[in-house]
């Protein structure tokens, strides 16, 4: 199906990917170079970081709080630099093995944690907020229309360390069809939990929406396996986030398993809470905040400013 905002919401996601926000100014940096006792440059780690946080899409909530966080914390100068998850992590990337001073907004489940050492920055005033959960959420009345897809997804609930390995493979090169396969075939057992009981169904179309994060795309290529294992036709369609929850609330699409809940997508779920149905959470104890390479000696939000 050719829909509208599957057309808008794929091409603005992909464009995240591909371009960067500016960095800070020399201005900025000047107007915040203030030299100490020993006459060394007291901003010293601000300098080296241009005074940029590198973000993700400008509807995640992990970026609306590093943008509070630059307020609560009165990181004067900082900016937070708007990109996507793919352009953040290649960014990343190319910093460590430079081994060049960067601090980007993260968040677990994440492979990133696996490839290279790294660390959350303390968070003493809690702007990040505590633990999270990622719920699965559909629309209104797919549980009258279609009992047996919504019996799956309300089962549907998994780890970390599962979700590790999709996304794993899939940085290592492997297809997400592919990697979600062959975790789909490697774990029965626990895909059998999620189905037992529900009656198959004759190719009943269904669609799923998610965001372009790696825990997403293990997240709804799995799914997207355990519903046609019960005889479903799925279709997955990419968004951006604001593009996924209004998909879900007007019936474009019949659900998601991406919502991060209570921070991350806080703003969407105070927008479409009355027009969408939370079947719970499928994956427990995620986290979110500002991350740096262990190699750099900080430890906190209050040490940017240094």
């Amino acid at each position: 199906m050719n829909k509208t905002w599957k057309r808008t919401g794929l091409a603005l996601g992909l464009s995240a990917a591909l371009v960067l926000a500016a960095c800070g100014t020399d201005d900025d940096t000047a107007n915040n170079d203030t030299n100490g006792d020993d006459g060394e440059s007291s901003t010293a780690v601000a300098e080296s970081l241009d005074y940029t946080i590198t973000g993700i899409d400008a509807g995640a909530g992990v970026v609306a709080a590093a943008q509070d966080a630059l307020d609560v914390y009165d990181l004067e100068g900082y900016e937070v630099q708007m990109s996507s998850s793919a352009a953040m992590t290649s960014a990343l990337g190319t910093a460590i093995d430079n081994e060049e001073p960067i601090v980007v907004t993260g968040w677990n489940p994440h492979w990133k944690f696996a490839e290279y050492d790294l660390k959350y920055l303390e968070d003493p005033e809690g702007v990040f907020g505590a633990a999270e959960d990622i719920h699965t959420i559909t629309r209104l009345g797919l549980a009258d229309e279609m009992p047996e897809a919504v019996e799956v997804l309300g089962n549907f609930f998994w780890t970390e360390d599962d979700m590790g390995v999709i996304m794993n493979d899939i940085n290592n090169g492997a297809d997400p069809e592919a990697a979600a396969q062959e975790w789909f075939d490697n774990n029965q057992d626990k895909v059998a939990e999620w189905t037992d009981g529900v009656n198959h169904v004759d190719g009943d179309a269904i669609s799923l929406a998610f965001v372009a994060w790696d825990s997403e795309i293990a997240s709804t290529h799995l799914m997207e396996l355990v519903l046609e294992s019960v005889g479903y036709n799925v279709e997955i369609s990419v968004l951006e986030n604001s593009f996924m929850w209004e998909a879900v609330a007007s019936g474009e699409a019949d659900a998601m398993v991406a919502a991060w809940l209570p921070a991350t997508h806080g703003s969407q779920w105070d927008l479409y809470q009355d027009q969408v149905d939370d079947l719970g959470p499928n994956l427990e104890g995620a986290k979110i905040g500002l991350v740096v390479p262990t190699y750099m000696d900080i430890d906190s939000i209050e040490d940017l400013n240094n």
